[in-house]
């Protein structure tokens, strides 16, 4: 994909502040990746199709089998799978950045009047509102298939903001991630080998406490647990014991560490 056209003159950049002159990098770039989006349909078939086959599995398949005293398994698992597809949308981020290194558009990039780490902020905001879809999707089939709010819309609102961030924090991995390995199939590689066992090995589909002993261990301190069990309080009612809190804070580390680890190995390969 060539790199676009930044329209704004040398001039008129001159008479941006340096937010202003951010914002409108970032918002070129977006767009540049949104608009990669909707020309790779099998992109987007998986970035949809692939949720809304969990949630009719989950809700079908174990949803007949798995009891969850006081719940119907599609109010337990939903929160769950919606985090679990946050997490897993990030590995297209990996998989798109290190495509992007491997091509020379990063390169390209690079020589154009732009802000300097622009290139990952509007990789990492394309894919959060890549996310921010996916998992609006998946609410609509669950509420389809039987899944209802049992708090208040303010609380729903704040539950899925707060997978939202979770998400982009995530994203923030991924950026590293692809830039540290050597192409776009290590990538992938690199995102399932750790995400699949983190998002399956905590509370997303069912209650720790079924768990021998060792998983259970394991998941009472995976961070996606903390998550899992804060939105369930935000929409469930289910007291998670200061879940919420502990995944802001989670969060937030993980902004900002990664973000600053991933501008570290973008300067390296200037």
């Amino acid at each position: 994909m060539t790199a676009p056209t930044i329209k704004t003159t040398a001039t008129q950049r001159r008479t941006l502040n340096p937010i202003a002159e951010w914002a409108n990098d970032a918002v070129v770039i977006t767009k540049r990746n949104l608009l990669g989006y909707l020309r790779q349909p099998q992109v987007l078939v998986f970035v949809f199709i692939q949720p809304i086959m969990f949630v009719l599995l989950f809700g079908y398949i174990f949803g007949g089998v798995m009891s969850i005293p006081g719940l119907s398994y599609i109010d337990f698992a939903l929160p769950g799978i919606m985090v679990q597809s946050a997490t897993f949308a990030t590995i297209g981020t990996s998989v798109a950045i290190t495509e992007d290194k491997n091509s020379g558009i990063m390169d390209r990039f690079r020589s154009l009047p732009m802000t300097r780490y622009v290139l990952l902020n509007g990789r990492v905001l394309a894919d959060t509102i890549r996310s921010t879809t996916n998992i609006a999707v998946i609410f609509i089939v669950g509420t389809l298939l039987g899944y209802r709010l049992q708090t208040d819309i303010l609380r729903g609102l704040f539950a899925y903001a707060l997978i939202i961030a979770f998400g982009f924090a995530m994203s923030w991995v991924a950026v590293y991630v692809g830039l540290s390995v050597k192409n776009a199939e290590a990538a992938q590689a690199a995102g399932f080998v750790v995400l699949f066992p983190l998002t399956f090995i905590s509370s997303a589909f069912v209650p720790p406490e079924t768990m021998p002993t060792v998983l259970r261990w394991l998941a009472e301190i995976n961070p996606l647990t903390n998550l899992i069990d804060g939105v369930r309080e935000l929409t469930l009612g289910i007291d998670s014991d200061g879940s919420i809190t502990r995944s802001i804070i989670g969060i937030l580390i993980i902004t900002i560490v990664f973000s600053l680890l991933s501008i570290r190995k973008y300067r390296q390969l200037t």
